[in-house]
């Protein structure tokens, strides 16, 4: 009787609390406001922080109100950006960031036999790091005293980046001398979103992502390359998702005298835009141009790749971009953290909005697909780490090694030696400055160089269709194919 007497006041006590928090002095039939709405939400966070059953971190509680926001918008591009997140946002689209100016890798699994140490790939000219004398192939064991093999990487760049001017040490072993002590002082470090080379006589530039200093550095560039008399451009954009509009209308108006490069639509008809050239053009005329793409091209990348395809200014090689024509903002949050959300979808010169449809190359160029045997005797290579190990004790292989071992490995795991091979480098690669390409195993960048020297380009671009074009055949055959049904 006492039990079912406290149950009941705890029940009635609880009803009442209830009901001052949630209920709102409107009538059934009248919707809430969006006030009543946030009141709800301040309720809730208030009620969960002092009747729920145990101590909720308040923080735990912000960021899961606001994915959960985030979320119910079924928008994928609109998300939370926690302290990390956000901070590799501002890395890209500041263009500079405090830190020590060192690439580095780390192994995912760390074990006694085999410490997951940080390894030092290559310093980034005139750094800290660089200044210091850090070599490629260093290895970091340990910052501030923590032993890097028991953290995360996210975790490593935390304590290496940070505020400019103050100083972190860092320990480092290298090979035939005892572990020492370096102190660097942290500095701005330039994140390299433009780098580029020569191929030949072809200037080839690979755009990583559109940030604030994009535009200068490939301009810097073609400036480079004029210097050296190309015949050829070459513009990668796998693999790069996006980043400032900005940066890529800027980079289009290097190759366009007049007309519109993109235009974004918003719910609100005065926050549209439409972006035109300026008369920058600074490409030499009649110049060959390709852009190679693939499935991880995404945004800011197929804003640059329609603006060049519909203006005819560029033939696009390789496989269909991702399909996002959305444009988001960042807004920063309490606690350095923040988030991005979508407020306007981003339209080609012929007013075409490839999102979720996607930016299909003139020329189709894939990578070979691995059978199903294939794919278990590469998950068996890799899960053996024979290459790692293999590499750890002959380091500095020249080509001529490498394709000694790729023969060697092909005897047991058969796989395209080329593959083998593009294995072998990039484990070569982890203690020296990356590649800019491999010819040896990139099809598409080799069909691209193929565009441009074969002597055809102009031949092959009065060939091209624009992207409204490319959307009226999809259209139609999507119709075909409901009314066979």
């Amino acid at each position: 009787m006492k039990k079912t007497l406290i149950s009941s006041v705890i029940i009635f006590l609880l009803s009442i609390f209830a009901s001052q928090c949630f209920t709102q002095s409107v009538s059934p039939a009248a919707a809430p406001t969006q006030d009543q709405y946030a009141q709800n939400i301040e309720q809730l966070f208030f009620y969960i922080q002092n009747y729920y059953v145990d101590d909720v971190d308040p923080q735990k509680l912000y960021e899961g109100a606001i994915r959960g926001m985030l979320e119910s918008l079924d928008d994928p591009h609109s998300t939370y950006l926690d302290k990390n997140a956000w901070r590799s946002m501002t890395d890209i689209t500041v263009g500079n960031f405090g830190g020590v100016g060192l690439s580095i890798t780390k192994e995912a699994v760390s074990t006694p036999e085999k410490p997951a140490y940080v390894k030092v790939a290559s310093p980034i000219e005139n750094s800290p790091g660089y200044k210091a004398g850090i070599k490629s192939g260093d290895l970091i064991v340990a910052i501030e005293g923590v032993d890097t093999s028991t953290i995360t990487m996210e975790e490593v760049l935390g304590k290496l980046r940070g505020t400019v001017g103050e100083s972190v040490t860092i320990t480092i072993r290298r090979k035939g001398r005892q572990d020492f002590d370096v102190t660097l002082v942290r500095a701005i470090i330039e994140n390299p979103t433009v780098k580029f080379t020569m191929i030949g006589s072809t200037g080839y530039i690979q755009l990583t992502e559109f940030g604030a200093k994009s535009a200068l550095k490939f301009q810097e560039a073609l400036d480079s390359f004029k210097a050296q008399n190309y015949k050829g451009l070459i513009i990668d954009l796998r693999n790069n998702g996006g980043g400032l509009l900005s940066a890529a209308v800027q980079i289009a108006d290097m190759f366009m005298d007049e007309g519109l490069i993109v235009s974004t639509k918003s719910r609100l008809s005065f926050e549209n835009t439409a972006y035109y050239a300026q008369r920058k053009n600074t490409i030499v005329k009649n110049l060959p141009v390709v852009i190679l793409v693939n499935g991880n091209s995404a945004s800011a990348s197929e804003v640059l790749t329609a603006a060049l395809k519909d203006s005819k200014k560029a033939y696009v090689v390789g496989t269909k971009t991702y399909g996002k024509g959305s444009v988001q903002i960042p807004r920063q949050l309490l606690n350095n953290d923040g988030f991005k959300i979508t407020v306007a979808k981003h339209y080609s010169p012929d007013d075409v909005n490839i999102d979720k449809v996607g930016i299909m190359p003139d020329q189709e160029v894939k990578f070979n697909e691995l059978t199903d045997d294939e794919a278990k005797t590469l998950e068996s290579l890799l899960d053996s780490k024979v290459i790692e190990d293999y590499v750890d004790k002959n380091e500095d292989m020249t080509e001529a090694q490498i394709a000694d071992y790729a023969e060697i490995l092909y005897k047991k795991y058969k796989l395209e030696k080329s593959l083998l091979r593009k294995l072998i480098r990039n484990e070569t690669d982890k203690v020296k400055p990356s590649r800019l390409y491999d010819l040896d195993y990139d099809v598409q960048l080799n069909a691209a160089l193929k565009v441009i020297n074969d002597g055809n380009f102009n031949q092959l671009m009065e060939k091209t269709v624009s992207l409204k074009q490319a959307e009226e055949k999809r259209k139609a055959e999507e119709s075909n194919k409901a009314l066979e049904k």
